[in-house]
């Protein structure tokens, strides 16, 4: 499709999905309480922000196909972070500058007035990865209708230690002026750019805030820098890394560093380098702080070129549930789900198993829409591996199992026989300060997300096994693992 005028775009858009929605409400792998598309594509979270009385949740949108193509910026809002409405595509790629796609970004309070900053994409050459991007923004009293600048791009062009991959601009406010960092790469180096201004319109170039070297990736996408505890954290999403142990095996990578900012040099520099989410499927995360001063989290619930089975069903792509970043008392970097996620609760199980081996089935306990919390007391501990197995099937042909291995102190997740997605292992460290191990698990028709020991290890998966794949079984490898509790609820479909 060609760029014609914003209302045009939408209407055709419209046109598409509405053809297209039945189609997705039929689908067993539509979420019940994720932020997705009501058709077709999305990828990265954008624009979050909460701003009078509402958190704002923009998105990498392309309406007219279920592939990655011409991107657009969908957007949801909600007055508790669970109950999300559908809101007017807020952008769409209808200027020169933004042609080929309005691409990732972020959102801010301008004085009162809500101000998202994109990047404008242009394809020099699409086979050859080429491009052309450039900083713009776009304006809205209400939070829901948007104009671009009309001098628009207000960074038009990339400076020598960048290059046309120029993307992702993460805004903030310190001391009455406006900061902004940019992902871009040079020379297979990955780079975040910073800038200064007073208005949001003029800015100037800082510098190279911080970069890769080779062995860190050769694109840094998605950059987002902000204070927590007096540490200034840096996520950015890394292109180009290889595996290295039990690092680093999705194709691309979200990492988390601990460090300084030094607003006089406008250098940053780090000692933590770590994986955000240690399981499949998170990429290009970002932050905002809400008005009760917490830092939340959303990123996108898919990474590039995996299987994605629900785009037969006419939809592609989910975000996360919203978790909150904080240190724990042990001074590590957490997340945790938001406590307004308990809204989504009923129908409340509960049990205690006074010895486990072997597999048990959880009597009375199955779903697809589920949240899942499992305590294992690992005092006196003989067994080898203790764990959960859920969207089990009755022939026991598919399951989806998460676990703790006892002799090398590490969570493994394994979808090898989670249905129609792709499978795989993946596995992370986790020293136990107690004998306590607690499992919080989010079951979502074609998702599982688990937060160990209050965030400590976090680890995100799709997963397409059939609907009636709804089983829960708990079990132990090698012994008997003693005092297992399982405290469980069916979760609200918010979009039904």
């Amino acid at each position: 499709m060609n760029p014609t005028n914003h209302d045009e775009i939408v209407r055709e858009a419209d046109k598409v999905l509405n053809e297209n929605i039945k189609k997705v409400e039929n689908s067993p792998y539509k979420m019940a309480y994720h932020i997705i598309p009501p058709a077709s594509w999305m990828n990265d979270p954008n624009g979050l922000i909460y701003w009078n009385g509402y958190y704002h949740v923009f998105y990498q949108f392309h309406p007219f196909d279920v592939k990655t193509g011409w991107m657009h910026w969908g957007h949801v809002r909600s007055k508790d972070l669970v109950h999300w409405e559908r809101l007017p595509i807020a952008l769409t790629p209808s200027n020169e500058y933004d042609r080929d796609g309005c691409f990732s970004g972020s959102a801010v309070d301008d004085n009162g007035i809500l101000t998202l900053v994109y990047t404008g994409n242009i394809f020099i050459d699409r086979e050859k990865d080429d491009v052309d991007e450039c900083q713009c923004i776009a304006t809205s009293a209400d939070g829901i209708h948007f104009e671009k600048f009309i001098n628009n791009p207000v960074i038009e062009e990339h400076p020598e230690e960048g290059s046309g991959h120029f993307r992702d601009p993460k805004v903030w406010k310190y001391n009455d002026e406006w900061y902004m960092v940019v992902g871009t790469r040079k020379d297979q180096i990955g780079k975040v750019l910073l800038y200064k201004s007073k208005d949001l319109r003029q800015w100037d170039y800082i510098g190279v805030m911080v970069e890769s070297d080779k062995e860190k990736g050769y694109m840094w996408e998605c950059p987002d820098l902000f204070e927590l505890n007096g540490k200034h954290i840096l996520i950015t999403s890394p292109q180009g890394m290889e595996p290295e142990g039990d690092r680093y095996h999705n194709l691309y990578q979200t990492v988390y560093m601990i460090g300084d900012f030094d607003y006089t040099t406008g250098k940053y520099s780090y000692h933590t380098f770590e994986e955000l989410d240690k399981g499949f499927d998170f990429y290009a995360a970002q932050t905002f702080e809400d008005d009760k001063g917490r830092r939340i989290l959303f990123a996108w619930m898919d990474i590039w070129e995996s299987k994605m089975p629900s785009q037969n069903h006419g939809w592609a792509g989910s975000l996360t549930i919203p978790r909150e970043v904080s240190f724990n008392e042990r001074g590590q970097l957490v997340t945790k789900p938001v406590e307004e996620l308990q809204l989504l609760r009923k129908n409340e199980y509960e049990t205690e198993l006074a010895a486990v081996q072997g597999e048990i089935l959880v009597d009375g306990l199955e779903g697809d829409v589920l949240e899942i919390i499992a305590e294992f007391d690992l005092s006196n501990i003989q067994a080898s591996e203790v764990g959960l197995k859920v969207r089990c099937s009755e022939d026991n042909n598919e399951e989806t199992v998460i676990s703790y291995d006892v002799k090398t102190s590490k969570i493994i997740f394994n979808r090898d026989r989670s249905g129609e997605g792709d499978g795989g292992v993946r596995k992370a460290k986790l020293d136990l300060d107690s004998h306590k191990l607690k499992f919080h698990v989010y079951i979502d028709r074609s998702s599982m997300e688990l937060f160990v020991n209050e965030g400590e290890v976090v680890m995100s998966g799709r997963v397409y096994p059939k609907s009636t794949s709804r089983l829960v079984k708990v079990f132990s490898e090698g012994d008997v693992v003693s005092n297992v509790s399982i405290q469980a609820w069916e979760l609200e479909d918010v979009w039904k």
